[in-house]
């Protein structure tokens, strides 16, 4: 099958498709064309591949590359920077300050992935490559990073989702490269004329508050466009906020009670499934639709990741 070329968002960002997980419309690497020409996430290193034909078709060399920022250092955000970054010359990784010795050093977060994926996890991350401590940058809240005469970056500190996580403001587009702050976008139900943002709470530093107010603080911010690491990007932020802040709520209560019950997170996925599949129904959306071999995966990892809350 012949790679999609990169998809035009407006006249600086593009977007790649890094099939992560061997999945379309998943995982989204963006590509800002200034004159440090900077990439946001990387996804997992199978999808490096991707990357660079989709570089290749914007007419874009390797050694162009200027600055790979990853908004966290979960392995299908930025799995794939150690191996990037070999190929990218003249380019620096930009990181969290909690998650830059983890870029260095990634053996820990190799044994967690090991620890989930089991005997999967060759197949869909692997090689994870250090990364020399002089090619990281780090960046944390307020600092900003100039990559055009006329464009200089921001970045927040925004946990919720983990706490290696920052979220990066582009004045140009009044847009923010959100990563998994402010949840998931499904790319699958745009054709259908629906709109889906859940929110993304997997282990093991998930904490609602902590998302809320990162989601209440762009909204204050009166944001144009978010930039989703899963996947692509949507002009109605409030829309967003809406979506998310009222399902991060059920996710919690729901939550709560499978918890008291003393049920595992297999029972508080199949709730979760069960009312999200009630809410598209609603909405015309078949049970057989293909989103859904995308959204099992995401409501059980953040299954996993509101029980990981609860038992704290």
């Amino acid at each position: 099958m012949q790679q999609p070329k990169p998809i035009q968002l407006n006249e600086r960002i593009h977007l790649i498709d890094g099939h992560d997980l061997g999945m379309t419309e998943r995982t989204g690497i963006y590509v800002i064309r200034e004159e440090e020409l900077t990439i946001v996430e990387t996804s997992a290193s199978p999808s490096i591949k991707y990357v660079k034909e989709g570089l290749k078709a914007l007419g874009i060399s390797l050694d162009e590359v200027k600055y790979i920022i990853v908004t966290h250092i979960h392995l299908d955000h930025a799995g794939g920077a150690g191996l990037l970054v070999q190929e990218c010359p003249n380019a620096k990784v930009v990181v969290h300050p909690k998650g830059a010795r983890h870029l260095a050093d990634p053996s820990r977060l190799i044994a967690g992935a090991k620890a989930v994926y089991g005997e999967k996890f060759a197949g869909l991350f692997e090689p994870i490559l250090p990364i020399d401590k002089e090619r990281l940058l780090v960046k944390g809240e307020g600092d900003i990073l100039k990559i055009g005469p006329n464009c200089v970056l921001e970045f927040l500190d925004t946990p919720g989702h983990a706490n290696h996580h920052f979220s990066i403001y582009d004045p140009n587009s009044n847009g923010m490269f959100t990563g998994d702050t402010v949840g998931v976008r499904y790319e699958q139900l745009i054709p259908d004329g629906v709109q889906l943002f859940l929110p993304s709470t997997s282990p093991n530093q998930f904490d609602p508050d902590a998302m809320q107010k990162a989601m209440d603080r762009m909204q204050d911010m009166q944001l144009d466009a978010i930039y989703f690491g899963h996947y692509g990007m949507t002009n109605t932020p409030d829309e967003v906020y809406r979506q998310v802040s009222s399902w991060l709520e059920v996710y919690v209560n729901e939550a709560k009670i499978i918890f008291t019950e003393q049920k595992g997170y297999e029972a508080l996925a199949e709730r979760l499934l069960s009312l999200v599949r009630e809410h598209l129904r609603g909405l015309g959306i078949s049970d057989d639709h293909e989103v859904y071999s995308i959204l099992q995966l995401d409501i059980e990892v953040s299954a996993m990741g509101l029980i990981d809350y609860l038992s704290k």
